[in-house]
């Protein structure tokens, strides 16, 4: 404990509670109980424990209230009520009715239907939770081998981490006090080109193994035409989102309150029941909650770190360093890549980028641009062993697929991750083009 010590540098004491956070986190403890008390044990230990507790009890709602985060259960409320109301599997049909025909058919259709739910739902997990049930029972049926088809829907559910609208994007705009509209309507383009890298990887694997992702065919030209007219919905919503953040008549919070009315209104239209909404008022209110309390409990923790000083003298640190801020850069996305061995990916950001965001500013970076890079780098914590989210949510989904054959579906789209990284280093006008458009 930090208790009772009495260190008399500021900066020491912000160092040994990263080491103890650090600890507590690969021991199992959850983020929200280890940010909080180790962030209320180094505030005692630095200013007293009268302010302290004023902080505590004051700061973490003054954060969690913002305007900005109002946005968050209204994207959620949208990707489940789809998903109650049967808009995914629609969604599903279509792809795999325009796309089978392609090597690994089903496979790309999985990856593009998920980009597509992405558009609709902020919620990564949610995203392999809903294909788990409705793509990998069709690729099994063709065939595929359990490994890939567990693994697409693995990958696929984290395109919601980019493409808008995005729970952790709205988390990062929170914390580094950005514009929510500019940056997600940043994540639009990445997450398209991720979403193709995936496809493409999956196209030149399936052409060497065949017989793991057989191509389909025998769809006709009129039932291709008549599975599109069920996806206007999602386009509708989807346009109304872009357009909304793009030309600027309405917020980010007012546009999600417009596209979950709008997806609202088709489910009832459609025939769903009191039941399906309920269960979605009820899982947006668990996934809501538990955003929140993770907020809550990290900006305990961001705000003993300001006290100490660690984040200003780890910044002024790494401008000194005899290195090309490219290299530095390349060093902090290694540095994501090991530690989303171990955390989650919104607990994750949550607790490093108070410390990092301030070394990367004054590196010169855009602030916009590094939101994109460290968010498809959380993606990448959903799907890495050993706690890879969206990985647990495929096998508690499908427990026939035993939890490493998901792990092992998954490692070929490490690749495609690092092709993305790569694109986005080389070519950040992917990034910045649509949100500088809105401040030209």
């Amino acid at each position: 404990m930090l208790i009772g010590i009495g260190f008399q540098n500021p900066l020491l004491v912000g160092v040994i509670g990263i080491v103890l956070l650090l600890m507590l986190v690969f021991l199992g403890v959850r983020v929200v109980f280890a940010a909080a008390s180790v962030g209320l044990l180094g505030l005692i230990e630095l200013i007293g424990w009268g302010p302290a507790a004023g902080i505590v009890g004051i700061v973490p709602h003054a954060k969690s209230s913002t305007y900005a985060l109002s946005v968050l259960p209204m994207f959620i409320f949208i990707g489940f009520v789809a998903y109650h109301a049967g808009m995914t599997t629609q969604l599903f049909d279509a792809a795999r009715k325009w796309l089978g025909w392609l090597p690994g058919g089903l496979a790309v259709s999985t990856i593009l239907a998920t980009a597509g739910f992405a558009a609709v739902s902020g919620a990564s997990t949610a995203t392999s939770a809903v294909f788990a049930r409705v793509a990998i029972p069709e690729m099994l049926r063709f065939g595929y081998d359990r490994r890939l088809a567990a693994g697409v829907v693995a990958v696929g559910g984290t395109l919601a981490a980019l493409i808008p609208p995005s729970a952790i994007l709205v988390i990062y705009a929170v914390i580094v006090e950005e514009s929510v509209g500019r940056l997600l309507l940043a994540g639009f383009l990445p997450g398209m080109v991720s979403a193709m890298v995936y496809s493409a990887i999956i196209v030149v694997w399936a052409m060497r193994n065949p017989e793991a992702a057989p191509a389909i065919g025998g769809v006709t030209w009129s039932e291709r035409a008549l599975a599109l007219p069920p996806l206007i919905p999602i386009a509708l919503v989807v346009m109304i989102i872009i357009s909304a953040m793009y030309q600027g008549w309405a917020t980010p919070t007012e546009a999600g309150a417009l596209g979950a009315a709008i997806i609202f209104v088709v489910a009832v239209a459609r025939g769903a029941r009191a039941q399906a909404i309920w269960l979605s008022l009820m899982e947006t209110a668990k996934l809501t909650v538990m955003i929140f309390s993770l907020i809550w409990s990290v900006t305990i923790f961001v705000r003993f770190l300001g006290y100490s000083g660690v984040a200003e003298a780890f910044a002024s640190w790494i401008v000194t360093l005899d290195a090309p801020p490219l290299i530095i850069m390349i060093c902090i996305l290694l540095g994501y890549a090991v530690l989303g061995m171990f955390m989650d990916a919104i607990g994750m950001l949550l607790l490093t980028l108070p410390v990092v965001y301030p070394a990367v500013m004054a590196l010169g970076y855009d602030s916009i641009w590094f939101g994109i890079i460290v968010v498809k780098m959380a993606e990448m914590a959903l799907i890495t062993p050993p706690i890879g989210l969206n990985c647990f949510v495929v096998n508690a989904v499908r427990p026939d697929i035993a939890l490493p054959q998901v792990f092992r579906g998954v490692l070929i789209f490490f690749v495609a991750d690092v092709i993305t990284i790569g694109i986005l280093l080389a070519f950040p006008d992917i990034v910045t083009w649509l949100p500088d458009l809105i401040r030209n």
